[in-house]
């Protein structure tokens, strides 16, 4: 009796390993990213004798699609899609040039156009610099969200939020991207990037301290009265003579405020592969999952007769238990690449004016919203993102990108950090300049309005919108 006990004890025990190992199993390909899940599959397949991989025939915009004979309808809408976000992307680029070329922003002199982008320059030499892997990823990924300009404009608390590090390690990262060629690349505005290069100038012994500490106050906290020659309002607040000033406005000119216009535009995106792509075409979005290039999984049919005839018990076993490894794996796959799709459109559903509107913002929302729609653990939710990356319109970001924390203190409906940094810029921009408002009277301002942010906030999201403090915008003229 005991041993009867212990035999079904000792069942159910490996049971629970087998069923543990399968969780854990999945658990790890639900949170790869498509080039991980590619090398994982390659190297099961070397393993696992019973995986036979079927390469997937080249479709057309670099898209892959099954040659099975019963998908013919589905290629055949696959085709129409695709056919309409070619005539989407050349609408795009049409769109874009005309944007550029209309551009009223136009350095003082004229460039030579490049062969290269300012993509490949850029990442011909962060790639002798980055030590490890994780951190050419990174790089790579500032250096895909750089505008035209070479400017960084998104939000760095985001980006770090976005990409799971702390703040103070994305921005050595983002010195890292600014220390590189050409000057001035990876600012966040015109100011920051002058700025850049006077201090390398200052660096290399190409100007004096005195002259570097003139140029720069007027580039921090009175570019714009420079832009509109007010040489002697300038002269007077500073306590310099206009000579002085119009030596320093000589020595702005010969920097280059768009360090990207000297290099051809490309399209970005070749250095992260994306995970999923989310495509506006006539009156919906399409969620393309990017696996389509990984190998699909197939059974072995010589292994598979040998488990039917009369092999071997320990042969049969054996089979056996390499089959159901791979048709688990089979399983975990393409549950993967379900949760991913599902996730992305919710996140679509609650984010459509990002996906919708080129200059659309971002909503708050967290894991938990999206793992109640679903009816699904919110680790799940988490784990369907990790690491990931949707590409869109707009560009390429890391799939944390789009969970956002709302504010805390705001009474009517959640707003997030971009929200209060068009606050803050509305509000200093209807000021009385002779009597600018301080951080305190700004937050009075927002509380108001039903925005309740305290005055540290004010003045660190004033900081990085460059924008200076009570002082520094006083006009007196």
């Amino acid at each position: 009796m005991m041993e009867m006990l212990e035999l079904g004890y000792q069942q159910s025990l490996e049971q629970k390993q087998v069923l543990s190992q399968k969780m854990i199993q999945s658990a790890e390909i639900l949170q790869m990213d498509v080039q991980e899940l590619e090398e994982y599959i390659q190297k099961q397949a070397l393993e696992n004798p019973l995986i036979d991989l079927e390469e997937m025939e080249k479709g057309i915009s670099g898209f892959l699609y099954g040659n099975e004979k019963n998908e013919t309808n589905e290629n055949e809408d696959l085709k129409r899609k695709l056919e309409w976000l070619n005539h989407a992307d050349e609408q795009n680029r049409l769109y874009y040039a005309q944007e550029y070329e209309e551009s009223e922003e136009k350095t003082p002199w004229n460039f030579a156009m490049e062969e290269n982008s300012l993509e490949d320059y850029l990442m011909s030499q962060l790639i002798m610099i980055a030590d490890t892997e994780e951190d050419r990823k990174f790089l790579e990924f500032l250096v895909c969200s750089l505008d035209s300009k070479g400017y960084l404009k998104e939000d760095t608390w985001a980006l770090a939020q976005g990409l799971k590090i702390s703040h103070s390690r994305l921005m050595q990262y983002i010195k890292i991207l600014q220390s590189v060629e050409p000057a001035g690349v990876g600012a966040q505005n015109a100011g920051q990037c002058l700025m850049i290069q006077l201090e390398r100038m200052r660096d290399g012994g190409l100007i004096e301290e005195e002259l570097f500490g003139q140029v720069s106050k007027l580039v921090e906290q009175h570019l714009e009265d420079l832009g509109k020659h007010r040489f002697v309002q300038v002269a007077e607040q500073m306590g310099i003579t206009v000579e002085q000033v119009d030596l320093c406005y000589r020595m702005i000119q010969k920097l280059n405020p768009i360090p990207g216009n000297s290099f051809s535009s490309r399209e970005k995106l070749r250095y992260i592969k994306p995970d999923v792509t989310v495509v506006k075409f006539e009156d919906y979005f399409e969620i393309l999952v990017n696996d389509l290039n990984t190998p699909r999984i197939t059974f072995n049919r010589y292994y598979l007769r040998m488990m039917n005839q009369d092999s071997s018990r320990e042969v049969q076993e054996y089979i056996k238990n390499k089959y159901h490894q791979a048709q688990w794996m089979q399983h975990c796959v393409e549950e993967r690449g379900n949760t991913l799709r599902k996730v992305t459109r919710e996140i679509v559903a609650i984010q459509h004016e990002f996906f919708e509107n080129p200059n659309g913002k971002r909503v708050p929302m967290n894991l938990l919203t999206i793992a109640d729609r679903l009816e699904i653990h919110e680790s799940t939710v988490s784990r369907a993102i990790r690491n990931k990356f949707l590409q869109c319109s707009r560009g390429v970001f890391p799939i944390n990108y789009f969970f956002v924390k709302g504010v805390a203190g705001a009474s009517e409906s959640p707003v997030t950090p971009e929200d209060v940094k068009q606050k803050i810029m509305e509000v200093i921009e209807q000021e009385n300049k002779r009597k600018p408002l301080s951080d305190q009277k700004i937050s009075d301002q927002l509380k108001a309005a039903g925005i309740e942010i305290s005055r540290r906030t004010i003045a660190k999201y004033r900081g990085e919108l460059m924008i200076a403090d009570a002082s520094g915008r006083k006009e007196f003229v």
